[in-house]
Protein backbone atom coordinates (compact mmCIF):
# COMPACT_ATOMS: atom_id res chain seq x y z
CA UNK A 1 0.00 0.00 0.00
CA UNK A 2 1.57 3.96 -1.17
CA UNK A 3 1.88 6.12 1.30
CA UNK A 4 2.21 10.04 1.08
CA UNK A 5 5.60 11.04 2.25
CA UNK A 6 6.05 13.73 5.34
CA UNK A 7 6.55 16.58 2.47
CA UNK A 8 3.60 15.93 0.29
CA UNK A 9 1.25 15.37 4.00
CA UNK A 10 2.62 18.68 4.92
CA UNK A 11 1.81 20.04 1.10
CA UNK A 12 -1.79 18.57 1.09
CA UNK A 13 -2.56 19.97 4.87
CA UNK A 14 -0.96 23.60 3.53
CA UNK A 15 -3.71 23.61 0.88
CA UNK A 16 -6.79 22.12 3.08
CA UNK A 17 -7.58 26.53 3.42
CA UNK A 18 -7.72 26.63 -0.53
CA UNK A 19 -9.80 23.66 -0.58
CA UNK A 20 -12.27 24.65 1.65
CA UNK A 21 -12.93 28.05 -0.38
CA UNK A 22 -13.04 26.50 -3.75
CA UNK A 23 -13.25 22.60 -2.85
CA UNK A 24 -17.04 22.58 -4.79
CA UNK A 25 -15.34 24.40 -7.41
CA UNK A 26 -12.62 21.70 -7.66
CA UNK A 27 -15.01 18.70 -7.46
CA UNK A 28 -17.83 20.21 -9.98
CA UNK A 29 -14.98 20.56 -12.42
CA UNK A 30 -13.58 17.11 -11.71
CA UNK A 31 -16.81 15.78 -12.44
CA UNK A 32 -17.42 17.32 -15.25
CA UNK A 33 -14.28 15.99 -16.42
CA UNK A 34 -15.15 12.29 -15.23
CA UNK A 35 -18.57 12.43 -16.72
CA UNK A 36 -17.18 12.75 -20.26
CA UNK A 37 -17.39 9.24 -19.75
CA UNK A 38 -20.73 8.16 -20.48
CA UNK A 39 -19.95 4.57 -18.67
CA UNK A 40 -18.69 6.31 -15.69
CA UNK A 41 -21.30 9.24 -15.49
CA UNK A 42 -23.82 6.35 -15.28
CA UNK A 43 -22.28 5.21 -12.07
CA UNK A 44 -23.84 8.29 -10.68
CA UNK A 45 -26.53 9.61 -9.37
CA UNK A 46 -27.34 12.10 -11.79
CA UNK A 47 -29.89 14.13 -9.27
CA UNK A 48 -27.35 14.41 -6.63
CA UNK A 49 -24.80 15.98 -9.35
CA UNK A 50 -27.48 18.64 -10.24
CA UNK A 51 -28.40 19.37 -7.18
CA UNK A 52 -24.77 20.10 -6.37
CA UNK A 53 -25.10 17.48 -3.09
CA UNK A 54 -22.19 15.01 -5.06
CA UNK A 55 -19.74 17.69 -5.45
CA UNK A 56 -20.46 19.41 -1.96
CA UNK A 57 -20.10 15.75 -0.49
CA UNK A 58 -16.78 14.92 -2.54
CA UNK A 59 -15.39 18.25 -1.43
CA UNK A 60 -16.47 17.77 2.58
CA UNK A 61 -14.55 14.52 1.92
CA UNK A 62 -11.67 15.97 0.17
CA UNK A 63 -11.46 18.46 3.24
CA UNK A 64 -11.65 16.61 5.69
CA UNK A 65 -8.54 13.94 4.22
CA UNK A 66 -6.32 17.21 3.83
CA UNK A 67 -6.84 18.46 8.14
CA UNK A 68 -6.47 14.44 8.85
CA UNK A 69 -3.54 12.70 6.24
CA UNK A 70 -1.44 12.37 9.27
CA UNK A 71 -4.74 11.05 11.64
CA UNK A 72 -6.11 8.85 9.39
CA UNK A 73 -7.82 6.64 12.35
CA UNK A 74 -9.84 9.60 12.15
CA UNK A 75 -11.55 9.37 9.23
CA UNK A 76 -12.55 5.68 9.99
CA UNK A 77 -16.18 6.26 10.12
CA UNK A 78 -16.38 8.42 6.81
CA UNK A 79 -14.15 5.95 4.82
CA UNK A 80 -16.77 3.19 5.46
CA UNK A 81 -19.51 4.86 4.15
CA UNK A 82 -17.04 5.78 1.21
CA UNK A 83 -16.70 2.03 0.75
CA UNK A 84 -20.33 1.21 1.44
CA UNK A 85 -21.21 3.11 -1.42
CA UNK A 86 -18.80 2.38 -3.71
CA UNK A 87 -19.65 -1.15 -3.17
CA UNK A 88 -23.51 -0.06 -3.58
CA UNK A 89 -22.69 1.83 -7.03
CA UNK A 90 -19.75 -0.88 -8.72
CA UNK A 91 -16.87 0.95 -8.18
CA UNK A 92 -13.46 -0.89 -8.71
CA UNK A 93 -10.19 -0.76 -8.51
CA UNK A 94 -9.97 0.19 -12.56
CA UNK A 95 -12.36 3.65 -11.77
CA UNK A 96 -9.71 5.02 -8.88
CA UNK A 97 -7.19 6.58 -12.39
CA UNK A 98 -10.31 7.81 -13.82
CA UNK A 99 -10.68 10.02 -11.40
CA UNK A 100 -7.00 10.95 -10.60
CA UNK A 101 -6.74 12.00 -13.94
CA UNK A 102 -10.12 14.26 -13.45
CA UNK A 103 -9.35 15.62 -9.97
CA UNK A 104 -5.39 16.51 -10.80
CA UNK A 105 -6.33 18.80 -13.69
CA UNK A 106 -9.82 20.54 -11.81
CA UNK A 107 -7.36 21.32 -8.93
CA UNK A 108 -5.24 23.04 -11.47
CA UNK A 109 -7.79 24.69 -13.15
CA UNK A 110 -9.66 26.18 -10.54
CA UNK A 111 -6.80 27.23 -8.42
CA UNK A 112 -4.86 28.15 -11.04
CA UNK A 113 -0.64 26.94 -12.10
CA UNK A 114 0.70 29.79 -9.38
CA UNK A 115 -1.25 28.12 -6.65
CA UNK A 116 -1.65 24.43 -7.79
CA UNK A 117 2.42 24.30 -9.02
CA UNK A 118 3.80 21.16 -9.83
CA UNK A 119 4.94 19.96 -6.35
CA UNK A 120 1.53 20.69 -5.26
CA UNK A 121 0.13 18.29 -7.88
CA UNK A 122 2.20 15.86 -7.40
CA UNK A 123 1.48 16.22 -3.72
CA UNK A 124 -2.29 15.84 -3.76
CA UNK A 125 -1.00 12.84 -6.75
CA UNK A 126 0.75 10.87 -3.79
CA UNK A 127 -2.57 11.38 -1.26
CA UNK A 128 -4.96 10.93 -3.60
CA UNK A 129 -3.46 7.41 -4.26
CA UNK A 130 -2.67 6.78 -0.74
CA UNK A 131 -6.69 7.00 -0.18
CA UNK A 132 -7.04 5.33 -3.11
CA UNK A 133 -5.09 2.48 -2.11
CA UNK A 134 -6.87 1.98 1.59
CA UNK A 135 -10.17 2.29 -0.55
CA UNK A 136 -9.59 -0.03 -2.78
CA UNK A 137 -8.58 -2.96 -0.69
CA UNK A 138 -11.47 -2.34 1.85
CA UNK A 139 -13.80 -2.46 -1.25
CA UNK A 140 -12.55 -5.77 -2.17
CA UNK A 141 -12.89 -6.98 1.03
CA UNK A 142 -16.45 -6.10 1.18
CA UNK A 143 -17.30 -7.40 -2.26
CA UNK A 144 -15.38 -10.85 -1.17
CA UNK A 145 -17.30 -10.38 2.29
CA UNK A 146 -20.85 -9.68 -0.39
CA UNK A 147 -19.62 -13.00 -2.96
CA UNK A 148 -19.22 -14.95 0.36
CA UNK A 149 -22.95 -14.48 1.90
Amino acid sequence: MRTASEQAQTIVKATATALEKHGVEITTAMYARLFRDPEVAAMFDQAAQQSGEQPRRLAGAILAYARNIDKLANLGPAVQRMVARHVETGVKAEHYPLVAEALLPAIRDVLGADVATDEVLAAWGEAYWMLADILIAAEAEAYENAAAA
